[in-house]
């Protein structure tokens, strides 16, 4: 059986040249911009040269992340960007923002694309997407099971690459906004603050122990997946090379890593040992760890002799390569796209809550929750897990059997699904719509429209030439988390309250604040915004009321409260 490649991280050119001797297939870095750890050291344009010549020459391949979301005035930059990479014989790309594949996929056809977790990939549904927009492997969700990689190797038409080991995120990767509202530092802009890390009700309910998969190395190799992937870009060259080496020779003797190699990965870095949680089925409080002073002088103490073991693979040649046409630049709109009266929809968590019948052209319930003659519109899970397949099919027929008619979806691969059924899609805030291009993309493939990212200003949202829509009042949904917090809120350490609902069978953390633009009608006019869309979660059915009254009658508040900023 052919062994999965074996991937390693390098936040700087030490770190490549650990990975190298360690014995890895593949190396992934960032460079100057793109990089979702944009904090890392991160490679210059003439170091990626260098490593890419030095790596073909021992048969390694190299993969520069590109993989945070992008404005509309850094296209032209990306793009140019991505000329220098294109040229240099970068084996791949790793993407997540889809307005900037597209550019990608129309200059260089030849180019190979790999989906970035931060594209949220969790399904069969979401490869099959993928590689019509131009992608050869997609990284799958850290939160999957040993059954579901395996049935989605099985079934994907592109190929698949886990996460084996590392830090993980607790929200669900590209579906996390919480460094931006808590910090101002965008996780999908690679400048994340770790806001899971800290204190919340006296502990630590959200920072999980790092992935470890050493000891099912064996069902790794017989599941099909193509690539397995060491987390750690802000890790030293001593962590890299440490725990290149010990994948590297549980690889090659295809075996599990016994008592001794996991001891030693532990050593190297860990925050109270590892979890294996997602791959076993095991979700619950185990999960949880923090690093603590012993975990940092294990690590102090370990000695890492950089000795050149990796065996000498076929060099890879790259031939000439050309970019086709010019650089893409897409001219940001000086005019408004909106024009006519706002169209206004929701979203509400309960059907009890449900009210504006006669102001809202759309409203949406969850799927599970669907109700006839309440609304017309069901909200697509943010994420279905293969496990999840049977019942999310079950509860959408339903509902189109009771007279839904709209859907808010929250991935390119729900799209086709929601016209298959015969629904009219938009798409949802989850879609991370930061360009144009990306907005474009969406509508191309048949939606309506599309809900742009909470992330953006009011300036970057006018940019935005599309039938475009933003959030104008709710708690934003601020983290997606597979394994349960077990309360029913958040506090941190100034007294700021996040509520905890349950939807589609996961816990939501929202934001302390609401959103609030009633007050706020002539600014969104002239920005272009014509779609407005409220989110109703923890408001009674009373207070869901009296914020359609103050929207209609422009009002402002006292309460606390997040704006889209100017």
């Amino acid at each position: 059986m052919r062994l999965p490649e074996l991937l390693a991280p390098a936040g700087s050119f030490e770190a490549a040249k650990a990975a190298l001797k360690a014995g890895a297939d593949a190396i992934y870095v960032g460079g100057r911009m793109l990089n979702a750890r944009m904090n890392a050291e991160n490679l210059t344009d003439s170091q990626l040269s260098e490593l890419v010549s030095l790596c073909h020459k021992r048969g390694v391949r190299v993969y520069v992340t590109l993989n945070t979301a992008v404005l509309d005035r850094e296209l032209a930059e990306a793009t140019a960007y991505t000329d220098f990479l294109y040229s240099i014989g970068v084996d791949a790309l790793i993407v997540s923002d889809l307005g900037l594949v597209s550019l990608i996929s129309e200059r260089y056809p030849d180019m190979e694309l790999h989906a970035s977790t931060q594209a949220s990939g969790h399904s069969v549904r979401c490869a099959e997407a993928f590689k019509r927009l131009g992608f050869s492997r997609m990284v799958c969700a850290r939160e999957l099971s040993e059954a579901e990689i395996r049935k989605l190797c099985m079934e994907s038409p592109i190929e698949i690459e886990q996460f084996v080991h590392g830090a993980m995120c607790v929200s669900q990767s590209g579906q996390c906004l919480a460094s931006h509202v808590m910090g101002g530092r965008s996780g999908n802009r690679g400048v994340c603050a770790q806001p899971c890390r800290m204190k919340y009700n006296g502990a630590y309910p959200i920072s999980l122990k790092d992935m470890c998969l050493a000891s099912h190395v064996t069902s790794l190799i017989s599941s099909g997946v193509s690539s397995l992937k060491i987390e750690g870009r802000m890790k030293s060259p001593s962590y890299v090379y440490q725990v290149v080496s010990i994948y590297r020779r549980l690889l090659d003797e295809a075996r599990n890593a016994d008592k001794g190699e996991m001891q030693a990965l532990s050593a190297v870095f860990s925050r109270g040992g590892f979890t294996d949680g997602y791959y076993v089925g095991s979700i619950d409080g185990n999960m949880n760890g923090v690093r603590s002073e012993e975990d940092i002088r294990a690590s102090a103490r370990v000695k890492t002799d950089f000795k050149d073991t990796a065996r000498m693979l076929p060099k890879i040649n790259v031939n000439e390569r050309t970019p086709k046409g010019e650089i893409a630049y897409v001219k940001p709109s000086k005019k408004s796209s909106g024009g006519g009266k706002p169209i206004l929809t929701a979203r509400f968590y309960s059907p009890d809550q449900v009210c504006g019948q006669d102001t809202f052209s759309h409203i949406y319930l969850p799927l599970d929750k669907y109700e006839r003659d309440v609304c017309d519109g069901v909200l697509f899970p943010p994420s279905v897990f293969p496990s999840e397949e049977k019942k999310f099919i079950s509860d959408l027929e339903r509902a189109v059997s009771l007279g839904a008619t709209e859907a808010l979806v929250c991935h390119i691969g729900q799209v086709q699904l929601a016209l298959r059924y015969g629904l009219t899609p938009h798409g949802d805030y989850r879609l991370n719509v930061f360009n144009s291009s990306a907005a474009r993309l969406y509508t191309s493939v048949g939606l309506r429209d599309v809900m742009l990212s909470p992330e953006l200003t009011l300036p970057q949202i006018r940019d935005i030439n599309a039938p475009k829509s933003v959030i104008a009042y709710g708690r934003l949904p601020v983290m997606l988390l597979t394994k349960p917090v077990s309360a029913d809120k958040l506090v941190d350490k100034t007294g700021a309250v996040f509520p905890v609902i349950k939807e589609n069978g996961r816990d939501i953390l929202l934001n302390s604040v609401p959103i609030y633009m009633a007050d706020k009608q002539r600014e969104l006019d002239s920005y272009g915004v014509r779609g407005r869309h409220f989110i109703f979660t923890v408001e009674s059915p009373a207070e869901c009321k009296r914020v359609l009254s103050a929207y209609k009658n422009g009002e402002p508040t006292a309460k606390p409260i997040r704006r889209i900023m100017k």
